[in-house]
């Protein structure tokens, strides 16, 4: 691979890194809100959260302010290596033709297909990461827990236990829902996010250059994330926090069309969409922020080559 592939996946990694410092707290709300009543009908289960707003209120109040920045590490961790391999090799699409024509417009179809084909591969690679963050981030003190509670409570002990009890098959657990969620938010994400700018510098609103040009693209791409993979962030969220048998299977969903066929048995269709304000407050932004630092450090990298 080329120094300058190699430059792309970097790249993508530290912008999305950058997004997360900021969104975490919103991840943990997000989480926790998922969790909530989990296989039980409304109604039926202590509502400890009543929205977005409580939960953090809650969270902050009864584990304490920094409880919201839980699973912070795994969580810049997965955004270095699933976005940057998820951004890297989208862009590396981008840079040999695939989504471009040959006049260097944004071919939709194609941009839909390289979008869920390098999310499969960063929701593949950054997975173990994604599993001990949402554990991390459930864990809390009993009068608000939610969700199964795993004893670990820092990333290293976290693998060091699951390795240990399962072996390295237990630190990939849970992929296939990741790899779904991931694949169907970054092919709705980079395909709205590019046609949206190619049309947006098109109107010459602002300079070609110009953040607002991305700003505005990332705007409208994490609003079409939100309505097309919250559902498969509450299966992901279930599947990887489920408790699981001596073999290291879980013993809550056996696979995620499982996973759905329970959710929608037991919680209705409003179970899909569990956590769905917390996903909008906290989605929109990293979306925003993941996209606009990627495309700003792009730019700023170009400049810098090009002056050297």
């Amino acid at each position: 691979m080329g120094k300058s592939n190699l430059t792309e996946f970097g790249l993508g990694g530290t912008a999305a890194c950058c997004a997360g410092f900021f969104t975490n707290p919103l991840e943990v709300v997000k989480t926790r809100l998922q969790l909530q009543g989990e296989l039980m009908k409304r109604g039926h289960y202590t509502v400890h959260y009543r929205n977005s707003f409580h939960a953090f209120y809650t969270i902050g109040k009864t584990d304490g302010i920094f409880a919201l920045q839980k699973g912070l590490v795994p969580a810049l961790w997965y955004q270095m290596f699933m976005n940057g391999v998820r951004l890297g090799s989208y862009q590396v699409l981008a840079n040999v033709g695939f989504t471009v024509d040959e006049n260097g417009s944004v071919k939709w179809g194609a941009s839909v297909i390289a979008g869920a084909f390098s999310g499969c591969l960063g929701a593949a690679v950054g997975s173990p990461f994604y599993m001990v963050k949402t554990h991390l981030q459930a864990r809390a003190n009993q009068a608000i827990a939610v969700g199964t509670q795993h004893p670990h409570d820092s990333m290293v002990k976290g693998f060091t236990l699951i390795f240990k009890e399962h072996g390295v098959t237990g630190l990939w657990r849970g992929t296939t829902a990741a790899v779904s969620r991931v694949m169907v938010g970054s092919a709705a994400q980079l395909s709205t996010f590019s046609t949206a700018k190619e049309y947006i510098v098109s109107l010459k609103l602002f300079p070609v250059n110009s953040v607002f040009n991305s700003l505005l693209a990332s705007i409208l791409g994490g609003f079409v994330v939100v309505a097309c993979m919250t559902p498969f962030d509450v299966v992901s969220t279930r599947m990887y926090n489920q408790p699981v048998d001596l073999s290291g299977k879980g013993t809550m969903y056996r696979n995620v069309p499982n996973c759905f066929a329970q959710i929608f048995k037991k919680e209705g269709v409003w179970g899909f969409y569990k956590g769905v304000g917390a996903s909008l407050f906290r989605l929109v932004p990293h979306t925003v922020l993941s996209l606009v630092f990627w495309d700003q450090l792009r730019i700023l990298y170009g400049k810098l080559t090009s002056d050297s």
